[in-house]
């Protein structure tokens, strides 16, 4: 189980983002937002799922979400 910060644009998954916490998951999400407009059509969310997951340089990367 990983927490990850989602990029969902029209609906769309586009991007995630591993973090190790949802503390800071949510902190991440605050400062998102900051720099959106209200105009965009990107939301950001914090989810806790299941991941495919590499380490790569010392960090964890996921490849994939398991979303059930």
């Amino acid at each position: 189980m990983v927490f990850a910060l989602l990029l969902i644009v029209d609906h769309e998954i586009k991007e995630h983002l591993h973090m190790d916490t949802l503390s800071k998951c949510l902190k991440a999400k605050r400062f998102a937002m900051k720099e959106k407009n209200s105009t965009d059509r990107v939301v950001y969310k914090c989810i806790k799922s299941k991941a495919n997951v590499e380490i790569y340089m010392g960090e964890k990367k996921i490849t994939s979400l398991i979303l059930e």
